[in-house]
């Protein structure tokens, strides 16, 4: 699939001529409430979905939704998962907030102190790599493995941008408890 993409600065200019496009970002919602683009509203990536966009009164499936994630993969997910159910024009924004922010363009900083899902998964992964050796030190030479299955993945997830363990933890209850914007 060919996935349709703008600049945060293009998208800014199409906001100023056209104000109500649609702009979601697909982060978790302890990210979004952290620090967000100025137009975009809250539907974390398990929630992209025609029904979760109708929630938030975008149900034309014809109508550009622009859609931000912390940097784009997640957007480029959401998109492609959009365009399978029909919406052809979800439009990844490139670069994600990140690049929002770069270009100097408005964004909402939240109180929250929430940790994001790099992070997580750089913590997740540390420690299981550390337990894995651990383990294979103190008890068993097999445990080793767990260490071997973890670093397998973090190359995995590099080569391909695809995390199991980050859509994972995107799903943890830490990470969904705030409320949509």
């Amino acid at each position: 699939m060919n996935l349709q993409t703008v600049s945060p600065m293009d998208l800014a200019a199409r906001l100023a001529s056209t104000p109500g496009l649609t702009v979601i970002d697909v982060r978790t919602p302890a990210e979004f409430d952290e620090l967000h683009a100025a137009p975009a509203r809250n539907l974390p990536l398990p929630d992209a979905t025609p029904a979760g966009l109708a929630a938030l009164g975008h149900a034309d499936a014809t109508a550009p939704v622009y859609v931000l994630c912390q940097s784009g993969k997640r957007a480029e997910a959401a998109c492609a998962r959009l365009g399978a159910a029909g919406f052809s024009r979800a439009i990844v924004v490139n670069g994600g907030t990140e690049a929002w922010q770069a270009a100097g363009l408005p964004v909402v900083r939240g109180e929250t102190r929430a940790i994001g899902i790099e992070r997580q998964v750089r913590i997740g992964a540390g420690a299981l790599v550390l337990l894995g050796v651990g383990l294979g030190a103190a008890v068993h030479p097999n445990f080793v493995w767990l260490a071997v299955f973890v670093g397998a993945g973090l190359v995995f997830a590099g080569a391909t941008g695809f995390c199991g363990m980050g859509l994972l933890l995107a799903k943890a209850p830490w990470n969904r408890a705030a409320g949509k914007g």
